[in-house]
């Protein structure tokens, strides 16, 4: 965001703390940018009310930029949200108006009337899915002037985990110690130990029916910190990606990839270890994988057993389904 490229309202929406901080600050270095002494306030929208914004907002007499950022926008009550669009209708071009606003249902008429009177929205959701962090992580390189894998991202979210603060401080010090082409010994060499036992390393020895390598690399995995959450996730990853790559029938990985969304690699991987499973087994093993995503995830007192049990009965469940 550059000073010529800067709207006077401007609505961040969403609630990923990561990329909202982002999207303010953005903003607030694009005004200093323009002028160095430029006047910012922040505040809380639960804590406004429609005379101080009209001050705020108001021509000043000494003149000069001035940014305004309003959190927490779905909090502000009638009266402040009138104001702020009524403001937004005919705003100051010395005076960016920056409404945070976290995208839910609560408040929604006041963001859709600011989306409304023309304010630039920044989206700032919360990532969805995995697909959505390894674009992150792809993007994330690209910003800082590097070029990333899909392989690379997958392994460096296996190492850091979900968090979208701990993959963005990964990706900066991968930059920062490498020539910015990261590949996935890239991440490897880095995170030796972490990448390399990883909830995907234990997800795929489970689906290959090696218990003893499975466990091994779950035991090892907790113990170098990585944790018990993604592992569940990644077993459970590992069996929906298996099954809906072999219910999608034969045919090419590159074929396939646009109606199961998936990279190719990933589909050509599942290919080969969906060779073993027939369906039956696939069912035993998604329950399992259920039942240990529910006890990490706040039912159990133990999760590193849980983690142990799922392990178990995936394996079991490919070997007792190639012996039908």
């Amino acid at each position: 965001m550059t000073p010529a490229s800067l709207a006077p309202v401007i609505l961040v929406l969403g609630d990923e703390e990561l990329l909202v901080t982002r999207a303010v600050a953005g903003v607030v270095d694009a005004a200093r940018a323009a002028d160095p002494d430029v006047d910012v306030h922040d505040q809380e929208a639960s804590a406004l009310g429609p005379g101080e914004i009209a001050e705020l907002l108001g021509p000043s007499l000494f003149g000069g930029r001035r940014v305004l950022i309003v959190r927490a926008g779905q909090d502000a009550r009638k009266d402040l949200a009138a104001a702020l669009l009524a403001y937004a209708k005919n705003p100051d071009p010395d005076v960016q108006l920056v409404v945070a606003h976290a995208g839910a249902a609560k408040g929604k008429a006041f963001a859709d009337g600011l989306r409304a009177a023309g304010a630039e929205v920044i989206p700032a959701a919360k990532l969805k899915g995995h697909r959505d962090r390894v674009a992150f992580v792809r993007d994330e390189m690209r910003r800082g002037g590097g070029r990333c894998t899909e392989e690379a991202a997958e392994a460096l979210i296996a190492a850091v985990g979900n968090d979208l603060r701990e993959i963005a401080s990964a990706c900066s010090q991968l930059l920062a110690d490498t020539d910015g082409r990261i590949g996935v010994e890239t991440v490897a060499r880095y995170y030796r130990g972490r990448a390399e036992v990883s909830g995907f390393t234990v997800a795929d020895a489970a689906m290959a029916g090696d218990v003893p390598g499975a466990l091994e690399a779950l035991r090892w995995a907790l113990h170098v910190g990585v944790d018990p959450v993604p592992i569940a996730d990644a077993i459970a990853d590992g069996v929906r990606t298996v099954a809906r790559v072999s219910s999608a029938g034969r045919g090419s990985a590159y074929q396939l990839a646009s109606s199961l969304g998936m990279p190719p690699w990933k589909i050509e991987k599942a290919q080969r270890v969906g060779r073993g499973w027939p369906p039956e087994g696939l069912a035993d093993a998604m329950y399992a994988a259920a039942e240990c995503n529910a006890a990490v995830k706040g039912g159990s007192d133990d999760r590193g057993y849980a983690l142990e049990r799922a392990v178990v009965a995936v394996a079991a469940a490919r070997r007792a389904s190639t012996s039908r």
